[in-house]
C-alpha cells in the first residue's frame, strides 16, 4: 500500500459513527462521546458553562432573569426600538433575552419616538455590512451611516451580523473587502467613508448590544463583510450544530465557536491545536488560559502554572476584592504629623486624608517619585506607558502633563510605593515594593501617546505568592471590562502629586472631582486617538497636572464600587477649553487580563 493509500486509511479509521434512535453522530479522536452529543449541549447548557449576568441557571439551562434584578443606578442609559429608556445594559439583555427578539437600539437619555434608531443591513450580493450608529448624549438625535472596520471582525459577529438580517444559522465565514474595488462600482448611494470596530462574544442578537467603538476614516483599507450560512441541502453532515448549521468535523473542540451557539466546542474528548479542554469536556481558545477570566467551571483554567491545584470558582471568588476601601484606618492629620498649611497638587484639588486614596501607588525610579499608579490587585499596578517608555523620537502634538520623559529604566531602578501620603516622609503603611517586570503596551506611540499604558509587576516575598504583607491602607481598584459603565458628565475623581495652579509641586496627595467629557475631538482635533478619553473642568479650574501622569481617573457607581476608568496620559495643565486626555483602561481591558491573570480584574464577569 502506498504512504497515501495509509493515510486515508489511518484517516477513515479515525472517524466513528453512531447512531442514537433515528440521529447519527459522527466522532473521531477529538470529538464525542455520542452520548454527550445526544445531549445537545450549547452556550445555555449551564452544567458545562456559566451564564451571563442577565440570566440564571435552572434545572441545567440559562433562563433569563427578570430586569429589575439587573443593577440599575450609576449605569449607561439605553435606549430601545420601540422607544423605551431603561436604565442598563443589563436591563435591556434581560428584556431581549426574555422576548427572543432585538431590543437594544443605542446607548442616551433621549429616547423619543422622532428620533432615529439603530440599524445594519447587510448586502446580498458582496456581504457588506452596513451601520447607521445614532447619536447620543442627552439631547439625542442625529446619528451616522458607518461601515465596519476589518479589526475585531470575527466568526462571532459575523454570526451575530446574518442573524440580525434574518438568516438563523448565523455565518459560513467572516469576510473582508476592499474599500478602494468597492467605491470604483458607480452607486446611487455613495458608501459611508468611515467605519467604527465592533467587538461581539456571540451571544447578541443585533450588532447593535456588540461594543462599537473606534470611529475612524478608512482610507484605502478593508472592511468587514459575512457569508451567511444556508441551510444544508444533502442529509450527510459531518456535524450537525443544536441550531441546524453543518460544519465540518475539523471545525469541532478547536476552541472557535463556529455553530454560533458553541455547541461545536461542548462534546470533546480533547481539543485540536492549542485550545484548551476544561474536565467539563468544553474547549476554549488558548487566550482565555490565564487570562483572569474564569471560564471552566473549576476554574482549571485559572490554576496555576507548574502545579496541579484544581482553583475552584468560590475559591476564586473569595479572593476578589476590589474597588470598596478597607474601612477602620485611622486618617486623623495630627497623629500623621501633618501641618496646618494646605498646599495643593491637583490643579483645583484639595488634600487627601493620608489613607484615602487605598489604591494610588507611586513610580519611584531612582529613588525619586516620577509618576503615579493604580494598584489593581495581586502583583499589578496599572500606569502610562510614558512614564517607563523611551523619549518620543519627534515633538508631541499637544503638551503632555510632564514634558520630561525618562528613557526606559532598569527594573533594579524601579520601586513602587504604597500608601504614600507625604513624598519625602513615609506612614506607618507605607510599603516599598521592587519590581519584577514592566510590560509596555507593544503598540505605544511616545509621539502621539497612542497606547499609552504600561503593567508594573511587583516582586514577590521570598516563597510566597503575595507581594507584600496584608496592608489596611492598600485595596485593589476594580478594571471595567466595558466601556458602557459611565455616562458623560458622570462625577470621577483623579489623584497625584501634580504640580498646582502656582506652579510648585505640592507636598502631599491631592484629589479632585472631575467631570467625563463627551465628543473630546471638538476640543483635541486629530490628536484624539482610540483609547483615549477626557475629563476635567472646561473653564479648567480642574485637571491633572505635571507629576500626576500615569495616576488614576477613578470612577464609582451607586453600589460604592470604584473602576479605574482613566489613566492620566496628556494634557494641557488646565487651559480652559482643553480638558485633560486620559488612556481608557476598559479599552484594553483584554491586553490587562491576559498578562495579569488575576481574577480581581474581572470581578463581575463571573
Amino acid at each position: 500500500m502506498t504512504s497515501a493509500g495509509a493515510s486515508l486509511l489511518l484517516l477513515f479509521l479515525s472517524v466513528s459513527v453512531f447512531a442514537h434512535g433515528t440521529t447519527v453522530y459522527k466522532t473521531d479522536e477529538f470529538l464525542g462521546p455520542a452520548e454527550c452529543l445526544e445531549n445537545k449541549f450549547d452556550r445555555e447548557s449551564c452544567d458545562l458553562v456559566f451564564c451571563r449576568p442577565w440570566q440564571s441557571c435552572v434545572n441545567g439551562r440559562c433562563a433569563c432573569r427578570p430586569p429589575y434584578k439587573c443593577p440599575t443606578e450609576g449605569l449607561a442609559q439605553v435606549c430601545s426600538h420601540s422607544n423605551k429608556l431603561v436604565r442598563s445594559y443589563c436591563q435591556a439583555m434581560a428584556v431581549s433575552c426574555q422576548t427572543k427578539k432585538p431590543f437594544m437600539s443605542h446607548f442616551g437619555e433621549s429616547c423619543t419616538a422622532d428620533e432615529p434608531k439603530f440599524s445594519s443591513s447587510l448586502d446580498e450580493f458582496t456581504g457588506l455590512v452596513q451601520l447607521f450608529v445614532p447619536g447620543t448624549g442627552s439631547t439625542g438625535g442625529g446619528g451616522e451611516d458607518l461601515l465596519v472596520c476589518q479589526d475585531q471582525w470575527d466568526t462571532a459577529a459575523a454570526n451575530v451580523a446574518c442573524k440580525e438580517s434574518g438568516h438563523t444559522l448565523g455565518a459560513a465565514a467572516a469576510d473582508t473587502l476592499s474599500y478602494v474595488s468597492l467605491t470604483s462600482v458607480p452607486s446611487e448611494r455613495p458608501l459611508p467613508d468611515r467605519c467604527v470596530s465592533v467587538r461581539c462574544q456571540g451571544y447578541e442578537s443585533s450588532l447593535s448590544e456588540c461594543v462599537i467603538y473606534n470611529k475612524t476614516s478608512i482610507n484605502d483599507g478593508n472592511v468587514a463583510a459575512a457569508t451567511c450560512a444556508q441551510p444544508a441541502t444533502d442529509e450527510e453532515c459531518d456535524f450537525r450544530c443544536v441550531s441546524g448549521k453543518c460544519l465540518s468535523l475539523s471545525q469541532t473542540c478547536d476552541g472557535v465557536d463556529d455553530c454560533g451557539d458553541r455547541s461545536d466546542e461542548m462534546c470533546c474528548k480533547k481539543c485540536r491545536g492549542w485550545a484548551f479542554r476544561c474536565s467539563s469536556g468544553v474547549c476554549l481558545p488558548k487566550d482565555a488560559v490565564g487570562d483572569g477570566q474564569i471560564d471552566c467551571l473549576d476554574g482549571e483554567d485559572e490554576s496555576r502554572k507548574h502545579t496541579e491545584i484544581r482553583v475552584t470558582r468560590a475559591h476564586m471568588e473569595s479572593k476578589v476584592k476590589c474597588g470598596v476601601p478597607k474601612a477602620g484606618s485611622d486618617d486623623d492629620e495630627e497623629e500623621w504629623g501633618s501641618i496646618s498649611r494646605r498646599v495643593k497638587r491637583v490643579v483645583g484639588g484639595q488634600r487627601t486624608k493620608p489613607t484615602q486614596i487605598q489604591w494610588q501607588a507611586a513610580i519611584m525610579i531612582n529613588r525619586r517619585l516620577e509618576c503615579g499608579g493604580a494598584y489593581i490587585g495581586g502583583c499589578w499596578v496599572v500606569t502610562a506607558a510614558h512614564c517607563l517608555g523611551p523619549n518620543p523620537l519627534l515633538s508631541k502634538p499637544t503638551p503632555g502633563p510632564d514634558d520630561r520623559i525618562p528613557q526606559k529604566p532598569n527594573l533594579g531602578d524601579v520601586q513602587v510605593k504604597f500608601s504614600l501620603w507625604r513624598p519625602a516622609r513615609a506612614l506607618p503603611t507605607t510599603d516599598v515594593i521592587p519590581i519584577a517586570d514592566l510590560h509596555i503596551h507593544p503598540l505605544y506611540n511616545p509621539n502621539t501617546r497612542e497606547n499609552d499604558i504600561a503593567l508594573v509587576q511587583l516582586q514577590k516575598l521570598p516563597f510566597r505568592e503575595e507581594c507584600f504583607e496584608n496592608n489596611p491602607a492598600v485595596t485593589p481598584v476594580c478594571v471595567p471590562w466595558t466601556s458602557r459603565l459611565f455616562n458623560p458628565n458622570h462625577t470621577c475623581t483623579i489623584s497625584g502629586w501634580g504640580q498646582t495652579a502656582g506652579g510648585r509641586r505640592a507636598h502631599y496627595l491631592e484629589w479632585a472631582n472631575v467631570s467625563l467629557i463627551e465628543d473630546c475631538q471638538r476640543f483635541h482635533n486629530d490628536d484624539l486617538k482610540p483609547g483615549m478619553i477626557c475629563a476635567g473642568a472646561l473653564d479648567g479650574s480642574v485637571d491633572a497636572c505635571q507629576g500626576d501622569n500615569g495616576g488614576p481617573l477613578v470612577c464609582e457607581d451607586e453600589l460604592g464600587v470604584s473602576y479605574l476608568w482613566g489613566i492620566v496620559s496628556w494634557g494641557s495643565c488646565g487651559r480652559p477649553q482643553s480638558p485633560g486626555v486620559y488612556t481608557q483602561v476598559a479599552h484594553y481591558f483584554e491586553w490587562i487580563r491576559r498578562h495579569t491573570g488575576w481574577p480581581t480584574v474581572t470581578r463581575f464577569n463571573f
